[in-house]
């Protein structure tokens, strides 16, 4: 029967395994004083927290976000080139801002800065606020004297201490306090939270941050169909008033000759060079108002509609390990460990007498 020698008899029987854990059973029972001291040490430790932990609390603004985008341009050139205007220099920014590059903004130093250098009352800035709250006088004492720094000036005006202390509170903030999403990847509407131990804090940073990138987007979205909006218009008025002059100018010369002798061709050139005048002026102005009201449709085609949904509103949405929570969480995680520390602990000593 040697062909059979290579299966390997098992190594343990059901006999075996139910033997070892009652062996560990047992043994967990022998050590429950020291298990009992880790539970009761965890609930003290958990209650303990619980008690020290600050609530955290969350303000969140909530809107929508759409935009037309080139869709409705190329709708309209359809449209604009029967009538003979070409829609090739009107077109918006669209590829400036797409998706969800405006949740960029709401991350940018800039951005978050700008919200913090904002008035948080009377007296004091945002960014004084949270330094007060977060202590960070007392936490970067050892680097920085904040007491003797002063963001009440124009950021034009700040040093490089101050630049660099709002880069690292932006930084704080973008990393652990705000979050930007979209709920849903097929809808249009965008979720900012700011969570702060503060509650003034959390609402108003909320509130101005998203007014200033919203501002900043519509504004930033626009602005190349705003400026030839304008410059369309700046060459209405011209053409208008020089027509209107050119008009003048025609009837004045009517006026001075009212019956020009017919057989003297001399007596009406002056009428005919001032009636070219007018109708060129008349072609190029009639031109230039087919264009000018082209753009007024595409510069409100290209600016986005945004929509607020829900704002931040007192008493806030707030998070905090309670009582019970903490005294469960920590029994649970240090008599987790107790038993790790045992369990290993005697596969040492067995280990050892095995050796």
């Amino acid at each position: 029967m040697s062909g059979n020698s290579h299966f390997s008899p098992p190594q343990f029987t059901l006999k075996e395994v139910v033997q070892n854990l009652i062996d560990w059973v047992k043994f967990f029972r022998s050590q429950w004083k020291p298990l009992l001291v880790s539970l009761v040490a965890g609930a003290g430790l958990g209650a303990g927290y619980s008690q020290l932990k600050d609530p955290v609390f969350h303000a969140e603004t909530s809107f929508v976000l759409e935009e037309e985008g080139m869709g409705g341009i190329g709708q309209m050139s359809g449209i604009a080139s029967l009538l003979g205007v070409n829609l090739g220099g009107i077109g918006g920014t669209n590829g400036l801002f797409q998706g969800d590059n405006i949740m960029e903004l709401y991350r940018s130093d800039r951005m978050l800065e700008e919200t913090l250098l904002s008035p948080f009352d009377n007296q004091k800035l945002l960014v004084d606020r949270f330094i007060e709250f977060e202590e960070l006088e007392k936490n970067w004492a050892s680097t920085i004297d904040l007491s003797t720094l002063k963001f009440s000036a124009s950021k034009e005006n700040h040093g490089v201490k101050q630049d660099s202390v709002l880069k690292e509170i932006a930084k704080i903030i973008r990393e652990k306090q705000l979050v930007v999403v979209k709920p849903d990847r097929k809808l249009s509407i965008i979720q900012v939270n700011v969570s702060s131990k503060d509650e003034g804090f959390a609402k108003l940073f909320n509130e101005t941050l998203v007014s200033k990138v919203n501002t900043f987007y519509l504004e930033t979205k626009t602005k190349k169909t705003g400026e030839n909006l304008r410059i369309l218009q700046i060459q209405a008025d011209s053409v208008r008033a020089i027509l209107d002059q050119s008009l003048g100018t025609l009837a004045a010369e009517q006026d001075r000759i009212p019956n020009a002798n017919p057989l003297l061709s001399t007596a009406t050139v002056n009428g005919r060079r001032k009636q070219v005048d007018v109708q060129t002026s008349a072609a190029v102005f009639q031109e230039i108002v087919k264009n000018l009201e082209m753009a007024k449709i595409s510069h409100r085609i290209n600016t986005p509609l945004i929509q607020l949904i829900d704002s931040p509103s007192f008493p806030l949405k707030r998070t905090e390990v309670r009582l019970v929570k903490g005294v469960v969480y920590g029994a649970f995680i240090l008599g987790v460990l107790a038993l790790s520390l045992l369990y290993l602990r005697r596969l040492y000593q067995k280990h050892l007498q095995e050796v």
